[in-house]
């Protein structure tokens, strides 16, 4: 179980685009020309790639010792995916055990890293970075409070930000891999849609003070509807588009 973030009178940021405009007294394909121009100068922006800063994506496993009794773990750690039948195993501090997750192993003080996790055929799952005193045992309210930086899908196209308040997301296109780009200093956590090479969700200006451990819940696998497995892709040298704030036109 776990709940979403409270919700604070507050709006998320956006970006301030009142120094463009178009004139209204142009034709309906001038116009539609402008708006392609406009959003094809955004794209160039959005594909910006961060080669420069980022040498190499980090390998990333999972952590059995953290993950929930009902997860199923690839021989390699490299999968994990929903079981119906929960596993007898120690319930240890650094185990959760109601919201089915599992961490990696590697942890993050310092620098940038990133990471690509396969979520094809999933209706449902929760990924992002969380801090290493976490709680994980009972309710978990997953905020960047409580030391949760995550983006979820539910009832197969609902994504979200647990920020907070939570942010709903408009996506085009269903996400079939999930990139994760944090810088420690900078304290930026983005969410790319592979694929389509356009950036999901950022959460910025935040403060790291701690290891940075990569989560990952498949969620409940729903009587087969739900469960195929997460798959953490090969650490390559991927190209990583970076804004900070999702641009809209």
């Amino acid at each position: 179980m776990f709940s979403l973030p409270h919700t604070k009178n507050s709006l998320p940021h956006t970006k301030n685009w009142t120094e463009i405009s178009i004139n209204t007294d142009l034709s309906g394909d001038t116009v539609r020309t402008s708006l392609s121009q406009l959003q094809h100068s955004l794209n160039k922006k959005l594909s910006k790639t961060i080669n420069d800063k980022l040498k190499e994506a980090v390998d990333v496993t999972l952590d059995p010792d953290t993950a929930h009794p009902n997860l199923i773990l690839s021989a390699d750690g490299k999968q994990v995916s929903h079981g119906d039948k929960r596993q007898n195993l120690p319930d240890t501090p650094e185990r959760f055990n109601q919201w089915v997750c599992v961490l990696g192993k590697q942890s993050f003080s310092s620098g940038r890293f990133y990471y690509e996790v396969q979520v094809r055929g999933k209706t449902e799952w929760t990924l992002g970075v969380v801090r290493e005193n976490i709680n994980r045992k009972g309710k978990i309210i997953a905020n960047p409070q409580n030391g949760f930086w995550t983006v979820i899908l539910r009832n197969k196209n609902q994504y979200e930000a647990f920020d907070d308040p939570p942010v709903p997301l408009t996506l085009r296109k269903k996400v079939k891999k999930v990139g994760v780009f944090v810088d420690y200093e900078e304290g930026l956590v983005s969410f790319y849609d592979v694929n389509s090479r356009s950036l999901i969700y950022s959460f910025t200006g935040q403060t790291f003070t701690e290891k940075l451990y990569p989560i990952f819940c498949p969620c409940f696998n729903y009587e087969g509807k739900n469960s195929a497995p997460l798959i953490i892709s090969p650490p390559l040298k991927t190209k990583v588009f970076i804004c900070k704030k999702k641009l809209d036109v």
